[in-house]
């Protein structure tokens, strides 16, 4: 064989191989940094978000969730697959371990799961001699268990700003004034328990306000004017969220499929998508408070039962919350 044309070969398996390489390789980046977008058929997760102290010697402990999915909601009762328990550290990191105990079970929090994440949606005071003990959130989902694991480690501890970092206040300000921040000042006006008829509009009305406007609502735009803005990558980590005070009602407990709102009230939940109608969806438009500081609603409900709304108020980095029970009877 010709010296020429075994160099030849040589040289086109050689391509060949560093060829089927670099497909390799950029299949694997790809595979890496594929990010799907599950509209349904995925799990909701409990979320410990830290801790702070109180100034009488207790802890206060936030939580929320993560629901992977994008559409599909969830409504899980108090019970086997939602509940709480008090335990010493690490006694339940083996998640086929049950510990449902019906006397601790219901610590306040949801039983109505909104898609997404939902963060710092609820909190549980704990006493000062709580130590190195946990309260441990078990969700069941799909037949998957998550469980959330609350204690007072010193990694978990949370001021203000942490918690505006976190949920991408003030489109990510790392400003130090917002370790003094103060969350809004909320009230719902009228009986905190309500009996209402199925198709009967319930008026509800909450009064907000902002005791330090910080941080302070901004004027800026932020809608995209080109593609290339349109289009533009993430620049933080977490989404952001515009400043100024805000307010909507939400399901906390009971299926939020049987309520409707008029208005439509803006989510409270990180959807992160164009006009999303949510805090987090660009271009972080921030609805004008109403000049009374009274926002005014009407909540029907299309089945009885027994429902639990949540009034959530934000200044875009701190959240407030009242809950008003209602009672939904049949229609006579």
């Amino acid at each position: 064989m010709r010296p020429g044309r075994t160099a030849g070969f040589g040289t086109t398996v050689g391509r060949f191989l560093l060829a089927i390489m670099a497909v390799l390789l950029l299949g694997q980046t790809a595979d890496a940094q594929t990010r799907f977008m599950y509209l349904r058929g995925q799990n909701v997760s409990p979320a410990f978000e830290g801790w702070w102290p109180n100034d009488d010697g207790s802890f206060t402990l936030f939580l929320g969730y993560m629901n992977t999915n994008w559409e599909q909601e969830f409504d899980i009762e108090i019970g086997p697959e939602n509940y709480f328990t008090f335990t010493e550290e690490r006694g339940l990191d083996d998640l086929e371990l049950e510990a449902y105990d019906a006397s601790v079970a219901d610590q306040g929090q949801p039983t109505h799961f909104y898609p997404r994440r939902n963060m710092f949606l609820f909190t549980i005071r704990v006493p000062s001699d709580f130590g190195t003990d946990e309260l441990v959130w078990t969700l069941t989902t799909r037949d998957k268990v998550r469980r959330a694991y609350a204690s007072l480690k010193p990694d978990y501890r949370i001021d203000p700003q942490v918690i505006s970092t976190e949920v991408g206040g003030a489109f990510g300000s790392l400003s130090d004034a917002l370790r003094y921040n103060i969350p809004p000042d909320l009230e719902v006006e009228g009986d905190m328990h309500r009996t209402i008829s199925v198709g009967e509009p319930l008026r509800v009305v909450a009064i907000a306000s902002d005791p330090d406007n910080l941080p302070a609502r901004s004027g800026r735009s932020r809608a995209p004017t080109t593609l290339n803005q349109l289009y533009r990558q993430p620049s933080s980590v977490v989404a952001s969220s515009g400043p100024g005070l805000r307010f909507s009602w939400i399901v906390y407990r009971g299926p939020a499929r049987n309520v409707t709102f008029s208005p439509i009230q803006m989510k409270t939940w990180t959807d992160t998508r164009m006009y999303g109608n949510s805090a987090w969806s660009p271009p972080w438009l921030i609805p004008e408070p109403p000049p009374d500081g009274r926002w005014v609603a009407e909540a029907t409900f299309q089945e009885p039962g027994e429902y639990l709304l949540r009034a959530v108020a934000s200044d875009g980095s701190l959240f407030s919350y009242e809950n008003l029970a209602v009672t939904v009877t049949a229609t006579p």
